[in-house]
């Protein structure tokens, strides 16, 4: 029996494993990852269990009450207020959240399911394929993200769908530049020359040993664009390229409310504190599972 094994034997965990906890523990102990946390998983709840949480459905899914017009926040049911058309702003949130947490996890979907593929083909055979797919990169990145997004939303029709597609077409060149980064580090490795020699093909390389070593940089950049997909696509509904009404999402509610925020402030400011929430929780948390993957971050929380 080997000293690892009898000292395993002996009740004693690996270094790994003690590492691994301290490690788990450091990244728990962060005050705003907690925070960032607590918000993140409040909202999701708020979002999932709309139904229960408020008294006015119906008004959350746009129907009017227009007896309860313009109502301030705290009064009677109305914890929040009511909109010009008399519907709990509450309610309009939380079924908003529906919309905009949706779109953010699916235009970071989209533009994943695009840019890792080309970015591994990029990286993985170079030459000519290299060159083609990093030169139609550098078109899409010539264009800011959001003038490509109102450009495409304009194009189309206003739905979830085209909010989706149109952000999450200009999105995928960050994963397609971060995966192919990656790749031509790992395209010389010895496991990669060790699976070319047991004539493994290339699709099996790229997608069995090359791509899960991509996982870490892509989960953190994805972490941090769900953020930024929402605050895109308030912007895209504040400009009128949104969610036809009344379907409720964030964006369109500050648009609504903008134009009565000095007579009725409570219309705009709440939707617009949970999009800065929402954004800011999701950048902490970007930034936490950033340091969680970086090696040296890593190190010096287990010392």
């Amino acid at each position: 029996m080997s000293v690892v094994q009898r000292w395993l034997g002996n009740g004693e965990k690996p270094i790994s494993k003690i590492k691994g906890k301290r490690a788990n523990r450091s990244f728990l102990r962060e005050p705003m990852t907690i925070f960032s946390l607590i918000v993140i998983l409040t909202i999701i709840l708020g979002a999932v269990l709309a139904p229960v949480l408020t008294s006015y459905p119906e008004e959350g899914q746009g129907a009017p009450n227009i007896i309860n017009k313009f109502l301030q926040p705290g009064g009677g049911d109305h914890v929040l207020g009511t909109d010009n058309l008399g519907r709990d702003i509450f309610a309009r949130i939380l079924y908003g959240g529906r919309v905009s947490l949706s779109i953010g996890a699916l235009v970071v979907v989209v533009a994943i399911l695009i840019g890792v593929p080309l970015g591994a083909l990029a990286g993985f055979f170079g030459g000519w394929l290299d060159e083609l797919i990093m030169r139609i990169t550098d078109i899409f990145l010539a264009f800011p993200p959001l003038l490509l997004a109102i450009i495409l939303a304009s194009a189309m029709k206003r739905g979830f769908l085209t909010m989706v597609l149109s952000i999450g077409i200009t999105w995928w060149p960050w994963y397609s530049r971060l995966v192919r980064a990656q790749v031509i580090s790992l395209r010389e490795r010895s496991f990669v020359d060790a699976a070319r020699c047991m004539g493994i093909s290339n699709l099996k390389i790229i997608t069995r040993h090359i791509l899960p070593n991509t996982l870490a940089p892509v989960m953190v950049q994805a972490t941090m664009d769900i953020g930024s997909a929402i605050l895109t696509a308030a912007g895209l509904s504040f400009l009128g390229l949104g969610l036809p009404p009344p379907t409720a999402d964030w964006g369109s509610m500050v648009s609504e409310g903008r134009l009565y925020f000095l007579s009725h402030w409570w219309f705009a400011t709440f939707p617009g504190l949970v999009i800065f929430f929402t954004v800011l929780s999701l950048n902490l948390l970007g930034d936490a599972v950033r340091d969680w993957f970086d090696p040296r971050t890593r190190a010096k929380q287990n010392e």
